[in-house]
């Protein structure tokens, strides 16, 4: 069966898509001329910069207002720089610099670089309070524990970004930094009453539309005292109640991805997703990184009939749609030139020395680095969470002439690592080291008889390792963290 032309344009225009490659597919180009209301770009779409600006050039044309959006945090989470890792700290080590005008500067410096090609929604920043210190997917995305310290720099990042004339997106509402589970693969559950939420999880939020932020992001996540059974992407009690009623939100409430089991789980899939999440006051749907133009279709097919069946009020659809319009305007406008309303094919000069220097002021020690000489480098494998992707980390591109080896710590033996450094002091480098028993016991082994010095670049613990000689701590592991822990160390 055909769908109403029109229900199928309003309900495209509550979608953010996403395409596969370097160049943008024809079909993505036509359903941004149908209605579309813009893609989100990943690392996979993502080459070099004139590469970059030729893709949103060619969306544009279609419709000179087409959002187009990317997860460019900065830190651990970065898709300009996946290849390399990001020349900007991210929110960890900036909280912990604790200069909220520095935080501002950096993320008016990462929107300059997404306006100047042509991006002009930055799906950023984190604003969770990350009070769990096992959280497995927000840790160094967090400017911190403490609500009043995180809402400062949560606001100032918002102007930052939008003082470059990009949509800030700040994430994740009601707040992700309690959970112990990640929502890309189940739907974690806040047990908190909502005191304690309003306490601890919104004063960043509360700060986010005080300065003005363009969109807020949902969290796939149970808070059963505010959401019941579901996740607050599906609960009008978060979002309408809540969020726009309580803190005075006007913006654009835009969903996480769709397809993440947090969402897609409790539907019943991706598409599903789509009319719970419109139905709670959402107005900007992600589908998700793995969406072609079946799926685009699907997802519009479903809330067109939702709509059709009485279950989806198209006043609703309607309100969001016209939230997109309002937004896609105002993200339009640094976008013209004098000729074809395109923004600059390069980039302005990245701002580098800004990220490396905030990087340096991150950096922790404790104990003496005196005497490292060249020492052997042993980076222990680390997974990357989904958020993150395979994003080069470490100290391998700032040292030169020290030996480095990458083992597992389920594999490595301290007997070998000795026997390899011989008289040389040991760096072991790793991420949330503390979290596996192999590597902990491993680092301690070393120190036990051996100078070892650790640097630490994920979400520290308490933990340190008996006899160890110095621990660093660099809140993060983006190349900017890397090199700053190589110039703390004397390596670089």
């Amino acid at each position: 069966m055909s769908l109403d032309p029109g229900l199928r344009r309003l309900a495209l225009r509550t979608l953010l898509a996403a395409f596969p490659g370097t160049t943008a597919p024809g079909w993505a180009v036509d359903l941004v001329g149908e209605g579309l209301a813009g893609y989100t770009l990943f690392g996979y779409n993502i080459a070099e910069p004139t590469q970059v600006a030729a893709v949103t050039a060619a969306l544009r044309s279609a419709r000179r207002d087409v959002l187009i959006a990317i997860d460019e945090e900065g830190g651990d989470v970065t898709r300009l720089a996946h290849a390399t890792g990001s020349p900007y700290p991210g929110n960890a080590a900036l909280g912990t610099v604790g200069d909220a005008s520095l935080t501002q500067r950096v993320y008016e410096a990462i929107g300059s670089e997404l306006a100047a090609l042509g991006l002009n929604l930055n799906l950023a920043p984190t604003v969770d309070v990350n009070t769990a210190d096992e959280n497995p997917i927000i840790g160094t995305r967090s400017f911190g524990s403490d609500p009043a310290h995180v809402a400062a720099h949560a606001a100032a990042a918002v102007c930052g970004l939008q003082d470059a004339g990009v949509a800030a997106c700040a994430k994740h509402f009601p707040g992700h930094g309690a959970t112990v589970a990640d929502s890309h693969l189940e739907l974690p559950t806040v047990d908190a009453p909502l005191d304690l939420l309003r306490a601890r999880d919104l004063p960043p939020f509360a700060a986010v539309v005080e300065a003005g932020a363009k969109t807020i992001m949902t969290a796939h996540i149970r808070v059963p005292d505010l959401t019941g059974d579901g996740p607050a992407t599906f609960s009008s009690a978060a979002l309408v109640d809540l969020l726009r009623g309580e803190l005075g939100f006007t913006g654009v409430v835009i969903t996480d991805a769709l397809e993440m089991k947090g969402a897609a789980l409790a539907a019943g899939g991706t598409a599903r997703a789509a009319v719970p999440a419109l139905a709670a006051g959402a107005d900007l749907l992600c589908i998700g990184a793995r969406v072609d133009a079946d799926l685009v279709e699907e997802v519009a097919a479903e809330i067109v009939r939702a709509i059709s069946d009485g279950r989806l009020p198209l006043t609703r659809v309607e309100e969001a749609a016209e939230r997109v319009t309002a937004l896609a305007a105002w993200a339009a406008g640094d976008r013209r030139s004098d000729d074809d309303g395109v923004g600059p094919a390069f980039p302005a000069p990245r701002l580098a020395d800004l990220g490396y220097a905030a990087a340096r002021r991150a950096v922790q020690v404790e104990g003496s680095l005196d005497g490292l000489g060249a020492p052997l480098v042993v980076q222990l494998v680390a997974s990357s969470t989904i958020a993150e992707g395979p994003v080069p980390w470490g100290l391998g591109p700032h040292i030169n002439g020290t030996e480095q080896v990458r083992v597992a710590a389920t594999e490595a033996t301290a007997a070998d690592l000795l026997t390899r450094a011989g008289s040389r002091p040991i760096v072991v480098v790793g991420r949330h080291t503390h979290r596996t028993a192999e590597a902990r016991t491993l680092v301690e082994t070393l120190a036990a008889s051996h100078p070892v010095t650790v640097v630490e670049m994920g979400w520290p613990s308490r933990w340190r390792p008996a006899g160890a000689r110095a621990f660093v701590t660099t809140y993060g592991a983006s190349h900017a963290n890397g090199r700053a822990a190589a110039e703390a160390l004397g390596l670089a």
